[in-house]
C-alpha cells in the first residue's frame, strides 16, 4: 500500500517530544553536540519526501515505512558518524534516541534490506551504475608527475575546446538522470531553504570548482569474461568485468599517490558564508579538473536554470583559452588563476611582454604601473613607471618622449586569458579569488566531518546517495537555530 503521513511534520515534532519526555526527561543528560542534532531535526521538515516518493510505491503488499523517516535515518547515520547501513540498523534495535529521532517507534525499526528498497526509489535507473560492468581496458594512463604536488596531465581525447563546442549547445534534462530524484529532494528542501534564509543569492552566484579524489577501494577489481587465457592468449584486447565500471585509477597530487575511485567535482556558493555545495557531479579518477568543470558546469545550468552565475573562481588547472572565450560571451567574470606551463610571457605589440600576474612589462624589464580601465571597451590602460608629468622618464633609455611616459593599452579581444578586468595585480581580483578556498573548505567537510570515503559502496547509486544526503547536511548545519531552543522548553516545562 502507499506511504501515509498522518499529521505531517508537527505529528513527527510531538512524536519526538513525547519520547524526549519518556526515554531523557532530564536534557542536562544529553550532550551540547547531541542537543544540536536533536534540535535541527526536530526543526526539519521533510514532508516534501513523502508527496515526492509516494508514486514509486506500489498500492499493493504490507504498509511501507514512511519515506521521510527512512530519508531522516540515514541522514541521522552519516551525522552520527555510523558509515555503514548495517551497523546502523543494529544501532537503531539499541538506541531509542536513534530510533524515535529518526521517527520510528522503538522497536520497531527498520532493517537493512528496507534501507536498500529505499535508496532503490532514491535511483532512477535500473542498473546501479552509470556503465556497463564490461567494457575495454583503457590503453592510456595516468601518470605520476615529474614534480611533487602536481597534477596529472590529462588522458582524455578531447580537447577543452571540443568539449565546450559539444557541451554547450546541448541539452541536458534531470529527468534523464538516474540522480534525478536525489537532486529534486536535495533542491526542494535544502538548496531552496537556503536560498530563502539569504545564503546563496541565486540572481548573481559566484562559484567555485575544485576536482577531489574519493577514494572506494584499495585496488581496481576486474577479471576476464572471454577463453583467450585458455588458448594460450595472455595479453589480449578483449573487454573484461569491473566490479566498479565507472571508476579507474587517478592520482592524487595532495597524497602523493595513486588511488582507485571517483574524481569528485563539485560546484560550491563561494559567497556563502558557509562555503556551501550548489551541484556535485562523480567522474572516473582519471578525469582532469579542466574537463571535469565544463561537465559538471552545464549540468548544473540546466537543473537550476533560475540560477544567474556571474563569477567563475578556478585555479590553475582550468587556465584554457576556451574558458575566457565563454565568459566573455556569456558575460560571466572569470578569476582564473595563471597557469606558467601553458605560456605566461606574451610578446605585446612588439616591444612589450605581459607577465605573470597580467601587468605589461616594458622593453626594459620594469612592470608598469595600471593608470585606469575602461569597462565598456573591455580594456586597461598603464604607464611607465618611471615617468614624472614634470621632469619627464628618468629612464636611460626612454621608450617615448613624452613627459607623461609610455602608455599601453591591454584590450582583452587581443588575448582575454592574459588580460582580464579587473586585472590579476589588482586588490579586488585578489580579493574575489581568496573564494576559490571555499571549494576546498567544502570538500573537506564532506571528506573528513562527515566521512564520505567511509562509505565503502561499490555502487555509483549508493556513492551517489551519500554524497547528496551529506550535500543535505552542510546546509543543514547551515541554517541558523532558534535562539530559545523550543523544543528544550517543552522538555522542562513538562518534567
Amino acid at each position: 500500500m502507499l506511504p501515509v503521513n498522518t499529521g505531517g511534520h508537527a505529528a513527527y515534532q510531538d512524536f519526538v517530544a513525547e519520547n524526549l519526555r519518556k526515554y531523557y526527561p532530564d536534557p542536562d543528560a544529553i550532550a551540547r553536540s547531541t542537543w544540536d542534532i536533536i534540535e535541527r531535526f526536530w526543526n526539519l521538515d521533510l514532508s516534501y519526501t513523502d508527496e515526492f516518493l509516494r508514486s514509486k510505491y506500489s498500492v499493493y503488499g504490507p504498509k511501507p515505512r514512511t519515506p521521510s523517516c527512512m530519508q531522516r535515518s540515514y541522514l541521522l547515520s552519516i551525522d552520527f558518524k555510523v558509515p555503514s547501513i548495517t551497523d546502523w540498523a543494529a544501532q537503531l534495535k539499541i538506541n531509542p534516541l536513534y530510533a524515535f529521532l529518526s521517527g520510528f517507534e522503538f522497536g520497531d525499526t527498520p532493517g537493512v534490506g528496507t534501507f536498500y528498497d529505499f535508496f532503490d526509489r532514491l535511483w532512477d535507473s535500473d542498473s546501479d551504475n552509470l556503465s556497463p560492468h564490461e567494457h575495454p581496458v583503457k590503453k592510456k594512463k595516468v601518470k605520476k608527475p615529474k614534480q611533487k604536488g602536481a597534477k596529472a596531465e590529462s588522458v582524455e581525447k578531447i580537447s577543452v575546446d571540443q568539449l565546450f563546442k559539444q557541451l554547450e549547445p546541448a541539452s541536458f534534462s534531470i529527468e534523464d538522470q538516474p540522480y534525478a530524484s536525489l537532486f529534486q529532494i536535495y533542491h526542494r528542501e535544502f538548496l531552496n531553504q537556503s536560498v530563502k534564509n539569504g545564503l546563496i543569492d541565486p540572481d548573481s552566484l559566484s562559484i567555485a570548482g575544485d576536482g577531489t579524489p574519493v577514494v572506494t577501494s584499495a585496488r581496481e577489481r576486474r577479471h576476464r569474461v572471454c577463453d583467450c587465457a585458455e588458448k594460450g592468449i595472455a595479453d589480449c584486447d578483449c573487454s573484461r568485468y569491473f566490479s566498479q565500471p565507472d571508476c579507474d585509477i587517478g592520482w592524487d597530487s595532495s597524497r602523493d599517490c595513486f588511488y582507485h575511485g571517483y574524481d569528485l567535482y563539485m560546484i560550491v556558493a563561494s559567497d556563502s558564508e558557509s562555503d556551501l555545495p550548489v551541484f556535485p557531479l562523480f567522474h572516473p579518477a582519471s578525469k582532469h579538473d579542466s574537463l571535469g568543470f565544463p561537465e559538471a558546469y552545464f549540468r548544473m545550468k540546466a537543473f537550476l536554470p533560475d540560477y544567474h552565475v556571474s563569477k567563475w573562481i578556478l585555479d590553475s588547472a582550468h587556465d584554457a583559452m576556451p574558458y575566457y572565450l565563454y565568459c566573455r560571451r556569456n558575460g560571466i567574470t572569470p578569476f582564473i588563476d595563471l597557469n606558467e606551463k601553458r605560456g605566461i610571457k606574451k610578446t605585446y605589440k612588439d616591444d612589450f611582454t605581459i607577465g605573470k600576474d597580467g601587468v605589461p612589462v616594458c622593453r626594459a624589464g620594469r612592470k608598469m604601473h595600471r593608470d585606469g580601465s575602461e569597462p565598456s571597451r573591455a580594456r586597461l590602460k598603464y604607464r611607465c613607471p618611471l615617468a614624472s608629468r614634470k621632469y619627464g622618464c628618468s629612464c636611460t633609455d626612454p621608450c617615448s618622449d613624452s613627459k607623461y611616459g609610455r602608455t599601453v593599452h591591454l584590450a582583452m579581444k587581443d588575448n582575454p586569458r592574459l588580460i582580464n578586468i579587473p586585472p590579476r595585480d589588482s586588490k579586488e581580483w585578489k580579493l574575489e579569488f581568496n573564494g576559490r578556498t571555499s571549494a576546498e573548505r567544502s570538500n573537506k567537510r564532506e571528506k573528513l566531518d562527515f566521512k564520505l570515503e567511509d562509505g565503502r559502496h561499490r555502487s555509483t547509486k549508493m556513492w551517489y546517495c551519500r554524497l547528496y544526503h551529506t550535500m543535505m547536511l552542510q546546509h543543514l548545519d547551515a541554517w541558523d537555530l532558534p535562539y530559545e531552543s523550543a523544543l528544550r522548553k517543552m522538555i522542562l516545562q513538562t518534567a
